[in-house]
This record gives C-alpha cells, structure tokens and sequence, in this order.
C-alpha cells in the first residue's frame, strides 16, 4: 500500500478539526489558487465538499504608507491557514506618488494584519511561509540581530499555532519557539521526479551519477539524497577571507573540493537558494575542470537576484545544462521562458500537508518521502 494510500484511509477516519479556510496573502495568490484547486479536488467527493476554500482578503494602504488588513469574508471558527510570500518582490504599493516595491518586511506585516484582522475568532490559525522571514540571518556573529527568531516568537504570541516552511535555511531555528508547531519540509520526493522526468538518459548508480554539495551548509540536504539514491558524494568548501567584509560578508578566496572523481559522471548540485548564483557557477566550473558530464543544479528557491545573463551564458558555454527550481517563492516571466530552467510544483504536497493537519492527522508519513523515493527509483530503474 502506497503512503498517499495510507493517508488517505488516515483521513477518511478522522473528522476535521474544524472548517477550512485557506488565505493567500498578495503575492502568494497563485500558489494558494493552485492549493485550492487540489483541495477542491480531493474533497469533490467526501463529506467536507466544497466548491472554493479561499478566503477574500487584502492589505490596502494610504499614500502615506500605512496599511491595514481587511478580510472579506467570516473565518469564525475555521481552522485557517495563512500562505505567505514574503521573498516576492514583484508586488508594489504607492508611497507619497511613488511606486514601491515589498520587501520582505512589508509582506511580513501584511502578514501580521491578516492575523490581526480575525481578531482571535478563527479556531486555529496557521502559517506557511515557504520563504521563512529573516531566514538567512540564523545565526549571531557580532553585535547582530536574530530577525526569524524574533518574528516566530512574534508570531506565537498573536496566537499562531504551527508555522510550516520549505528548506528552512537553518531550521534550528524553530529552538526559539520550542512550544509552538514547526515543520520544517524538503520537497525531495517532487524534486527527484521532475528530474526524472525532465532529464533525458539519466542513470542513477555509482559509475554514472554523484552528489555534490556546493558548501559545507549544503551538506546534510545532498547526504540526504546520496543516501537514498545509492551513490556517492563529493563537497566544496568555501575558503574565505575573513580579514575583509564585503557586503556583510567575508569574500570567498576559492572553492576547494574534496571527494572521488567526477570524470565522465552526471553531477547533481542542490542547495536551497540560488541567490546570486556566483559560488553555484564557480562550482559548475570546477566540476568541469575535473571533467563532470552533465550538470544538474537544483535550488529550492531559485531568485537569481543578480539577473539570468551569467546563467544563459553559462549554459551556452556548456557550463550547466539543467537548473531546477519550486514555485515555491516568485519565479520572473523571463526564468519561467528558459529553456535550462524547470519548475518543480510544490502544490499538491502542500494540500496533502494542509488536509492532514486539518484532520488531526500525523504528518510524519507525508513529510517523510523516504518510501515514495524509494518506490520511485525502483519504477525508474524498471523503466530503463
């Protein structure tokens, strides 16, 4: 019997803790109709039927750059779920004749005022935030801020009671709120799939493919997948200069590598945000110097703050040949056009994740993909 099986029975036996409702906060609406879509689908034939769970909502401002949040529809009672993007930057507002585009505070703060808004009427509420808010500065160095850790115990004293995020940068974090829910999910099973999928000729086995972790941070999420996957794995260590900072951080001096050849393999290189895509392509490089195949690059969060140019270059050159991302956060029209680029939909795993949680069911069987990998590269081998 398959996991999805297991948990659909799960559910079948379990009544919902309450009423769903979903709110798709500015910049996350298309992810959240997406959700809806598949929640409205594995419901079309159960007791809890229902044609649309979203909920109407908005956060309008006055040219002075105050704001409030209105939701236009009743959540008394409801067990709610708030989606939150807080990495789009797409979404804009005026300020004194100005056009500005949210940052990461802003949506924040929109986030906080829908909270606000359902004046503790709501049943239970609960946040995914698949970009975790201040998520990059986890940890103190000098005389710093702890901006994620502040704003989840923020978040647990309006009375959330689970946060669920994506590939958490740190998940450690969830220490400063002990008592308070946090799910910290990997999408690996979706990732391996649309891999599958997309990439032509790929065989998963020692002598064909590796796993390559791009630093040391990323290690533990590309030990995960060498593990499941049967093959080995190489790492690269960023050597620093730490007598300078440049831009909030010690500059990198050089990538050195330590692992097996590479030479003649398919390499697959995950972390979980291209945010420049610098370190990311001066490791494509190295690879390619020790004679890699093909490259394949996967971030959860695929931002590329610095523009695409360096990547479609790249690409030309024979530098990389495959880059996957999750529509998890903001993608640009022009990355979705790429042709190097695949999106990873990571919509339907959320309505699994928000439909058990509302039935007071475990988790543990959905967000541990173990057993859905395991099936999947039997089926692929098979295949081949």
């Amino acid at each position: 019997m398959t996991v999805a099986a297991d948990s659909e029975i799960a559910l079948s036996k379990k009544r919902q803790v309450a009423h769903l409702s979903v709110i798709a906060l500015q910049g996350a609406e298309e992810l959240g109709a997406k959700i809806n879509e598949h929640l409205v689908e594995g419901r079309g034939k159960g007791k809890n039927k229902a044609d649309n769970f979203l909920i109407k909502n908005e956060c309008p401002r006055f040219s002075s750059g105050d704001a409030k949040g209105i939701l236009r529809q009743s959540i008394r009672g409801d067990d709610v779920f708030i989606i939150a993007d807080v990495g789009n930057y797409s979404c804009t507002y005026n300020l004194f004749g100005k056009e500005n585009n949210m940052s990461p505070d802003d949506h924040f703060q929109d986030l906080k005022r829908i909270i606000q808004a359902a004046g503790g009427k709501a049943h239970r509420i609960n946040v995914i935030m698949p970009v975790l808010y201040g998520g990059r500065q986890h940890k103190r160095n000098y005389r710093e801020s702890l901006d994620c850790a502040i704003a989840l115990q923020e978040l647990e004293s309006m009375g959330v009671a689970n946060i669920i995020t994506f590939d958490a940068h740190d998940s450690r974090v969830c220490n400063a709120v002990p008592l308070m829910g946090f799910d910290n999910i990997i999408p690996s099973y979706q990732v391996l799939k649309s891999l599958f999928t997309r990439v032509d000729n790929l065989k998963i086995d020692k002598d064909s493919f590796m796993m390559i972790s791009p630093d040391e941070g990323a290690l533990h999420r590309n030990m995960y997948y060498a593990s499941v996957l049967g093959v080995e794995l190489g790492m690269f260590y960023k050597r620093r200069d730490y007598s300078k900072i440049l831009n909030g951080r010690n500059p990198i001096v050089a990538h050195e590598y330590l692992g097996n050849s590479v030479k003649g393999k398919d390499v697959f290189i995950c972390d979980d945000i291209i945010s420049s895509g610098e370190s990311m392509l001066e490791v494509a490089q190295e690879l390619k110097k020790r004679e890699a195949a093909r490259i394949l690059i996967y971030a959860t969060y695929p931002i590329f703050t610095d523009g695409l140019n360096v990547f479609d270059k790249a690409c030309k050159e024979g530098i990389i040949d495959y880059v996957f991302g999750t529509n998890l956060t903001y993608r640009t029209p022009e990355l979705l056009s790429r042709e190097w680029y695949y999106d990873v939909d990571i919509s339907k795993y959320i309505a699994y994740l928000i439909d058990a949680l509302n039935h007071d069911v475990s988790t543990g069987t959905v967000i541990d993909p173990h057993a859905k990998i395991r099936a999947l590269l039997q089926s692929y081998n098979n295949e081949k």
